[in-house]
């Protein structure tokens, strides 16, 4: 899959939750419900393609771990618990879609994430 074809699809999911917003933050597409939720990561600072979200606590540390091909800690929201995730690898979208429904239960107000449920 290439750039555009995986930032298309983390758009989509992104932008299908409650009242999320997509606004550039630092030159990159970066999803918003009041505040970030998931920052695309296009060799902004390293030559990988990915995004860095919200997390629950613990999950950082156990995904990492688990598969160090897949996830890493993000540069300066990782100490947060935020995971990095890469995209220029096989995805499974639907492993996608769950981390970024998490990454939005992090942040979003209940009001919002109860629409979820």
């Amino acid at each position: 899959m290439n750039e555009h074809d995986s930032l298309s699809r983390l758009r989509a999911l992104c932008l299908a939750l409650p009242e999320a917003e997509e606004k550039v933050s630092h030159g990159e597409p970066t999803w918003f419900v009041r505040k970030v939720f998931v920052m695309y990561a296009n060799q902004h600072h390293d030559d990988r393609v990915g995004f860095w979200c919200a997390a629950p606590p613990g999950a950082q540390e156990a995904m990492v771990a688990a598969d160090p091909a897949k996830y890493f800690r993000p540069p300066y929201v990782g100490h947060r618990g935020w995971l990095g995730v890469y995209l220029d690898v096989p995805v499974d979208w639907e492993e996608i879609a769950e981390i970024v429904t998490d990454a939005y239960r992090a942040i979003a107000p209940k009001r919002l994430i109860a629409l979820l449920d």
